[in-house]
């Protein structure tokens, strides 16, 4: 069920699988920010600091226009249902029943724990790259989860395209980031 924004047009519910999909990857994407905010400053290897600084800014932009989104749909920006709670509803199963696996009340897909922010934070050198490297890549792999969630659930324009570009660039990424870290030893 979609909502009236005061232009008039419709927008999607707040319970609908775009405003799910909006808000947990906002929330994904600030910590991708932070991750690569992190990494940018303990280490001294360019490709590192590039690929950091390209996903500051690729997921900082991102997360705006997610946080835009629920303003034009006039949505609140927080939701009233657990994370990942729009991937089980309306046969959010998936066809194969992937989505159903995720956990009420878990970490969304790929996010690092506290405990794992906290270590990478401590880290420098090459130990901080590995770590963010494999932290990054679980990141991603979580993100391409959610983002084929969206594909299969949402009907919003915006929010296909949307999905769609993350699973080509983030994709894309996982196979840099898996090249890095083999470079590094792991």
């Amino acid at each position: 069920l979609g909502r009236t924004s005061a232009c008039g047009t419709s927008g999607p519910a707040t319970t609908s699988a775009e405003a799910g999909f909006a808000r947990d990857m906002q929330v994904h994407h600030i910590q991708g920010v932070e991750m690569a905010m992190i990494i940018r400053d303990r280490t001294e290897d360019e490709d590192v600091r590039l690929l950091a600084y390209d996903i500051a800014t690729t997921q900082a932009h991102q997360a705006g226009q997610l946080y835009g989104w629920l303003a034009e749909w006039r949505l609140r920006q927080a939701g009233s249902e657990p994370p990942m709670t729009w991937m089980m509803r309306s046969g959010g199963s998936g066809e194969d029943g992937d989505h159903a696996a995720l956990a009420m009340g878990a970490l969304m897909p790929g996010m690092a724990t506290s405990a794992q922010m906290a270590e990478l934070s401590a880290a420098s050198g090459v130990e901080a790259e590995r770590l963010f490297l494999s932290l990054m890549i679980a990141h991603h792999q979580g993100a391409l989860e959610m983002a084929d969630a969206a594909r299969d659930l949402a009907d919003h324009p915006g929010v296909l395209t949307f999905a769609d570009a993350v699973l080509v660039s983030q994709a894309s990424e996982i196979d840099l980031m898996t090249r890095m870290l083999a470079e590094r030893g792991e």
